[in-house]
């Protein structure tokens, strides 16, 4: 069954409106549904809906509610992946498969070694990534579409990190202090948790020094060296294993 999202005010005591032209284009047009057709519905908040499509205007699409549920399948801990923004479509695959495996917010950052540059027209980026996010969770039916935040420098990454109760950043040359020591030795479960991954070249000393002059965790993710593209997967998929499974 198709999920679809929708905000607060859209939901009533028993029916719920979807106004978004694109949505109501891919029921429409794509799905081909018809009244009488059921539909899920999160409202991007907490809840999430059984319903059955009561009527099809051209910018409105009413259902009427079946069942109401809290999330099932939205991840408790709160995880934002800070990624060193990387060459080509690399970003479009982080994104996908970080949504997938419940990362709740991206934050493209630029790095010392990151080779992309802004030339004035990132926030296409932006949107674009934005747009891969809400397919991504369309397909996996969590309950909220992460958000794939303005790009931000090194610095401004830093300055942004006091909000976070743990911070982790897998780096090449750490070699003794894993992932698992890191989540393992803690005494409780944080709610939110920072991880930060550079772009293909690492991070310099430079930022590895001041990342860990703020208390943040240094660890490896194995024997073998992972591609940027990789290495947020895996710690993030190692986090979900430890912390929320």
């Amino acid at each position: 069954m198709s999920r679809f999202f929708v905000l607060n005010k859209d939901v009533m005591d028993n029916t719920i409106n979807i106004t978004d032209k694109e949505d109501i284009k891919h029921i429409s047009k794509v799905l081909r549904l018809n009244v009488s057709d059921c539909i899920d519905i999160s409202d991007s908040v907490e809840f999430e809906y059984k319903t059955q499509i009561i009527s099809m205007e051209k910018d409105c699409i009413k259902a009427k509610i079946l069942d109401k549920q809290k999330f099932a399948r939205e991840p408790e801990i709160k995880v934002t992946l800070f990624q060193g923004i990387p060459k080509q479509g690399k970003m479009e695959t982080i994104i996908q498969k970080c949504v997938e495996l419940g990362v709740s917010s991206i934050v493209p950052v630029f790095t010392d070694r990151t080779v992309v540059t802004d030339k004035g027209n990132f926030k296409n980026k932006i949107e674009r990534w934005q747009r891969i996010s809400d397919e991504a969770v369309k397909q996996c039916k969590r309950g909220i579409i992460p958000l794939v935040n303005n790009n931000k420098t090194f610095k401004e990454m830093l300055d942004d990190l006091d909000d976070y109760e743990l911070i982790i950043f897998p780096y090449e040359n750490e070699e003794n202090y894993s992932i698992k020591d890191s989540l393992r030795n803690l005494n409780n479960i944080p709610k939110n948790i920072a991880l930060i991954i550079g772009p293909e070249g690492g991070f310099s000393d430079k930022e590895a020094k001041e990342l860990k002059s703020i208390n943040a965790e240094c660890v490896t993710l194995g024997k073998t060296i992972l591609r940027t593209e990789t290495a947020g997967m895996a710690a993030l998929s190692m986090i979900m294993y430890e912390l929320e499974l």
